[in-house]
């Protein structure tokens, strides 16, 4: 890495009530790449028959559940579509294509990846640092956006998102001081539930601390299928694994997580799709992550040197920030928040590139 030094960048504001945040997207335009992203993916799906009439019957059973566990998350998704004259429909359908991956086991689409990890002290800590692999499709229209509005009882959200999707569609943290990742796990049994990517808002926009968020988790049932990793202003953390039986807990200390799950009661849950590059090296990321991070100092510049790890960085280094073409999955971004400084660490792209910024959550 070059010498590191972030430039001072200023998020998108989204204020007002979770339907007036979701229509404000559309203020920052992109809308024919928003489609493409999300609709454009939602055509190529059915195209490939993945959305049958079973996955009909199971959408319709999800939008009845989110309808009355979650309406603000629902109007937030309903203003989404208005603001950039969408299908509120295929919005959903969009958000829940890894989950339709996963019950037909054999469609085809970029795959969602993601490494993840939480240390609850250091100079700079509590931190919490993720690398974003995503579709290639988003890169254009990711976002750091900063939301307010009377249902964010935590005061505001600091999130790392895409147009089109709900707030904390990839990260966040919020004024309390309870920072917030996830990572992507595909898995062989999923259920009626509340889906990652509503979920993940709505922690942040209710819960001050991580025995919030675990005592949230734990009131609903979920559809399965991806990890959380958090951590608070104490220092308190946890790895989530969000199983469809029910989620598993790691409490504690330095966290991790990659795109496999690792418990001993849910490890066989996990789908490995065929041909998926970046979900095929989840457990030689994990490892070293493993290896990597009880000699980290939990400092931004140590973090995101570290997330710039290549495969050839080193001896039994792994890709940490992994290269795609184009549309295919690749690392979207880099995001390390700080709870001590209250702040964002961004990298829009590639980490390795070196173009950082810092984004600071309103005192």
């Amino acid at each position: 890495m070059t010498e590191f030094a972030p430039e001072l960048a200023q998020p998108l504001l989204l204020s007002g009530d979770a339907r007036a945040r979701g229509r404000g997207q559309a203020a920052e335009g992109d809308a024919d790449r928003v489609r493409a992203a999300t609709v454009g993916r939602v055509e190529t799906a059915r195209a490939e028959g993945m959305i049958d009439s079973a996955a009909e019957d199971y959408l319709a059973r999800q939008r009845a559940f989110h309808a009355e566990h979650d309406p603000e998350g629902m109007a937030e998704l309903s203003g989404i579509a208005e603001g950039f004259g969408l299908s509120e429909d295929d919005l959903f359908v969009h958000l829940h294509l890894g989950t339709l991956r996963d019950l037909k086991s054999g469609a085809t689409l970029d795959g969602d990846g993601c490494s993840a990890w939480a240390a609850p002290e250091g100079p700079d800590g509590p931190i919490v640092a993720k690398n974003r692999d995503y579709s290639g499709l988003h890169l254009g229209i990711q976002r750091v956006t900063l939301h307010s509005g009377p249902d964010v009882t935590t005061g505001a959200m600091l999130c790392v998102g895409s147009l089109g999707s709900p707030a904390a569609y990839s990260s966040g943290m919020n004024a309390r001081g309870l920072m917030l990742a996830d990572t992507q796990v595909a898995v062989r049994t999923h259920r009626v539930g509340w889906l990652r990517y509503f979920l993940m808002t709505r922690i942040l926009a209710s819960c001050g601390t991580v025995a919030e968020a675990l005592a949230l988790i734990a009131s609903r049932p979920h559809a399965g299928g991806g990890t959380l990793i958090m951590a608070d202003a104490s220092g308190d953390t946890a790895a989530v694994e969000l199983g469809a039986a029910g989620a598993g807990l790691t409490r504690g200390g330095i966290v991790w997580r990659t795109n496999h799950f690792v418990l001993p009661d849910r490890a066989d849950d996990t789908l490995f799709p065929d041909g998926d590059r970046i979900a095929g090296n989840s457990r030689e990321r994990f490892a070293y992550l493993e290896r990597s991070l009880p000699g980290l100092s939990p400092v931004i510049p140590d973090a995101a040197k570290l997330m710039c790890t290549h495969r050839d960085s080193g001896p039994a280094a792994a890709p940490l920030c992994q290269h795609g073409e184009t549309e295919a999955s690749q690392t979207l971004s880099t995001a390390i928040y700080s709870c001590r400084f209250g702040s964002l660490t961004f990298s829009q792209g590639n980490p390795c590139a070196g173009k950082w910024q810092t984004y600071r959550m309103p005192s």
